[in-house]
């Protein structure tokens, strides 16, 4: 499997945000259905991110240069048929060879034959008796677990189904066979559920889905989901089933690990279940009165992007595909090509084969393939395969006339436009912050009469504000909350609150022990001056 490490040259100013990297890698491409694809890394604590389109590059990474990024699916199509151009579906296809490679797409031992001939067809082409040695599956790593039997069966498929088919008529099957199955576009997320039992999560066009092993054990439909929201490392999902009220509750591994799950499930509703952009709303992942993150997903939705994609007018760009098995005396070749735009800012430009990732061969076993923790590393799935540095990198994939990906990123701030861009972004933010200082100057006249030392009024205005706002916060949340604890007013919304697993174990663990405590202070302190 031949995939391509590209490091190029790349140096984000502050201020460039994320989704000027993405446009500028779809423009290389020509890519107009740009919405289903992002970007992500992974930083030194090994946790995978996406590149948020509305912050600044630099501010997203916690590690040092160089950032190492990949192009990948964001948002599976509900229906790959509904893509209007050809360049869109090969991406597709790619990803979801990658997904096979990687254990993530089950298949049921009919489906995997079908889908590993799709994918010998679109490489290699018609079989050949003179060309293909009676035992050239081998020699590729289609599967984490590839048996024989498997491998025989796609031999048939290939020899006696697919013969005729070119390489965009083999892809577009494989796609219209993978879309029906359940874990198409599930990125699993492992966890722990409540008993303790190793889970894995997943998010799709349909709605929020749970597996153990290979099955299949939830799917709340995204028209049942109330609420995503975590605490630490607590991941909840609130929704309704069969009219009653469902909460279900699982564990991540980092607190990190639990924000990005989910972030990739606020992201997913928005996009799949919103009619348009305008309704996504802000997302807090806790209640009013428990600290919380924010977040919004930003970008146009599943219905918006089928309706511009149904609008595409121009000559379809031709598609170059990678010729990634071309050789079959190759002692196993680890499987096939997948397009990874990786990124890596720094400061030199080379081709570099990546180790490959680790996945047993069990060539005996039969039967269906399972997500499981010796198959599937959630971490190593999103790098790339390795590469023959002589293949000649990612432009084999689309072979432009104008530049390589490298010189792209390497000449992307020489530009004059880009430069102006970023020129135009620089001075409305320099704008900004100094209508930010003056307002600040007004506010804090006073207190600068104190002191010449900008240093002190900065820590002086701080302390005030905070200060400020505390006293503000405790004003308006101790009321509300003896509110809620102590009195018996039955408004929906007080009830709702009362309800969660949270209020829940504040009252009981934290309020109620609290309460008993400062009554018994006080029948101490009377008893005493009763006694006097």
């Amino acid at each position: 499997m031949c995939v391509i490490t590209v490091c190029c040259v790349f140096s984000p100013q502050r201020e460039t945000k994320g989704q000027f990297l993405v446009d500028h890698v779809c423009n290389h491409y020509s890519l107009l259905e740009k919405d289903y694809f992002g970007i992500r890394y992974v930083d030194p604590e090994k946790q995978r991110h996406w590149l948020e389109p509305n912050k600044p590059i630099v501010k997203q990474m916690k590690s040092h240069q160089p950032y190492t990024m990949c192009f990948r699916v964001k948002f599976y199509p509900h229906e790959p048929m509904k893509i209007k151009e050809e360049l869109t579906r090969y991406l597709l296809y790619l990803q979801l060879k990658r997904d096979v490679y990687h254990g993530r797409l089950l298949c049921p031992f009919a489906d995997a034959a079908y889908l590993g001939a799709c994918i010998v067809q679109a490489e290699l082409g018609d079989y050949d008796q003179d060309e293909h040695p009676p035992d050239y599956i081998q020699d590729f790593k289609l599967f984490p677990k590839q048996s024989l039997k498997l491998e025989r069966k796609i031999i048939d498929i290939h020899k006696n189904e697919l013969r005729g088919q070119c390489s965009a008529v083999a892809e577009l099957h494989l796609l219209q066979r993978a879309h029906n199955l359940e874990t198409y576009g599930v990125d699993p997320h492992p966890c722990k559920d409540f008993t303790g039992s190793t889970a894995f999560l997943g998010f799709t066009a349909t709605g929020f889905v749970v597996f153990q092993g290979n099955k299949r054990i939830h799917l709340l439909k995204w028209a049942d989901v109330n609420k995503l929201k975590f605490e630490g490392k607590t991941f909840y999902v609130i929704g309704i089933q069969k009219e009653k009220k469902l909460v279900l509750t699982f564990h991540t591994s980092t607190p990190a690990a639990c924000k990005h799950l989910w972030k990739c499930g606020v992201e997913n509703q928005a996009f799949y279940k919103c009619a348009k952009s305008s309704q996504i709303k802000t997302v807090s992942s806790s209640n009013i009165f428990f600290k919380g993150s924010r977040f919004r997903y930003s970008g146009r939705v599943a219905k918006e992007v089928i309706e511009a994609s149904s609008k595409i007018q121009r000559e379809p760009p031709e598609v170059h595909r990678a010729e990634s098995i071309s050789c079959l005396t190759r002692p196993r070749i680890s499987a096939l090509s997948f397009f990874t735009g990786l990124l890596a800012l720094k400061d030199s430009v080379h081709l570099s084969p990546l180790k490959p990732s680790t996945t047993p061969t069990e060539r005996e076993l039969d039967g269906v393939l399972t997500i499981s923790e010796l198959v599937y590393n959630p971490c190593a799935s999103m790098l790339p395969t390795p590469v023959d540095d002589g293949q000649g990198g990612v432009d084999l994939l689309f072979q432009s006339p104008i530049q390589s990906p490298a010189r792209l990123l390497r000449e992307l701030h020489a530009d004059p436009d880009i430069q102006a861009q970023l020129v135009a972004e620089r001075v409305r933010d320099r704008a900004f912050e100094r209508a930010r200082v003056v307002g600040r100057s007004m506010l804090g006249s006073g207190l600068r009469l104190l002191t010449r030392n900008e240093r002190v009024n900065t820590c002086v205005l701080s302390a005030v504000r905070l200060i400020a706002m505390v006293i503000g916060v405790l004003l308006v949340a101790v009321p509300m909350l003896l509110l809620l604890l102590e009195s018996d007013i039955d408004v929906s919304f007080l009830h709702e609150i009362r309800q969660t697993p949270e209020f829940e174990q504040f009252h009981y663990e934290y309020y109620c022990p609290l309460r008993h405590w400062i009554l018994c202070k006080i029948s101490m302190v009377m008893e005493r001056l009763g006694w006097d």
